[in-house]
């Protein structure tokens, strides 16, 4: 029995707040008890440091292979210490980066004759909203070093850790149009705009439960003038802004594509078409 007489306390108390006190003491309760299983939920989970960043650096162009121009862009890094909750028995949940490109384009121009174009056709034709940029093996994740931290349970106590990604362009541009037999170079500019969206995500590994804990957006840019009747060396120049806009790290949190976490990854689904000035386009590099 309780210490005091029971027939006249709950009158003291308004029934609102007997509610609470009984709501409150069956919580605390269900706490204590094995049966209940705390959920991890996300305000249970603190993010700090939130970090996202491109290199200020230009983009940097290599003429010394007589086949391809290559540029190599700046460095887009994002990293963030969490703190997890503990982890119920029976749980493992991943922390982590997922990537996906929301926008590409990417053209090559060989003067008055054409352009070669690298396109994702789901998403230039609006099929999609977004398709995944994983690295092809750790889908949803971008990668599976640094990228992810995974915990399983039962863990006692809050766990903290670090995640982080970084990611550029290090592609290579034929000097001569790419369905021709000649080797004389005829490329004259290089333009390249593509978006992307970066979430810190937990997941539950098993249930495959999703909080987004935040969500960034980039964007990186390159605009290159050449005159392939230059030598080898000189051809190249970068034209435009040196520098990157800086990510985004937005105060809302963008829900994830159904696309942005499954096969087909970008490198996968992209093709390269050749678009004539006059004619027909034609496919150069099929999807994979």
């Amino acid at each position: 029995h309780s210490s005091f007489p029971t027939n006249h306390w709950h009158h003291l108390v308004p029934p609102s707040l007997f509610l609470l006190l009984l709501f409150v003491a069956s919580t605390m309760g269900c706490l204590q008890s094995i049966a209940c299983k705390p959920r991890i939920r996300r305000e249970n989970i603190v993010v700090y440091e939130v970090s996202a960043s491109i290199d200020q650096c230009p983009t940097i162009i290599e003429e010394n292979s007589p086949i391809v121009l290559r540029y190599k862009t700046p460095y887009f890094r994002a990293s963030a210490g969490v703190v997890m909750p503990p982890v119920p028995r029976n749980e493992t949940w991943v922390v982590g980066w997922i990537q996906a490109c929301t926008q590409m384009e990417f053209y090559n121009t060989y003067g008055d004759i054409g352009m070669s174009s690298w396109e994702l056709p789901e998403l230039r034709e609006g099929r999609v909203k977004a398709i995944s940029d994983s690295d092809g093996v750790s889908y949803p994740w971008y990668g599976n070093t640094t990228e992810t931290v995974t915990l399983t349970g039962p863990t006692s106590k809050p766990s903290r850790l670090t995640v982080s990604m970084n990611d550029n362009f290090y592609p290579s541009v034929t000097w001569a149009v790419p369905i021709s037999n000649s080797n004389t170079p005829m490329l004259t500019h290089i333009t390249r705009d593509q978006s992307f969206i970066t979430w810190l995500v937990a997941m539950n590994s098993v249930t495959k439960e999703r909080i987004v804990l935040q969500t960034v957006r980039w964007r990186m840019r390159v605009d290159i003038a050449v005159d392939p009747d230059m030598p080898l060396g000189s051809r190249a120049s970068l034209v435009g802004r040196p520098y990157q806009e800086q990510p985004h790290i937005l105060n809302y949190q963008e829900p994830i594509p159904p696309n942005a976490l499954g096969r087909p990854n970008a490198n996968d689904a992209q093709v390269l078409m050749w678009r004539p000035r006059r004619g027909a386009p034609l496919v150069v590099i099929p999807p994979k």
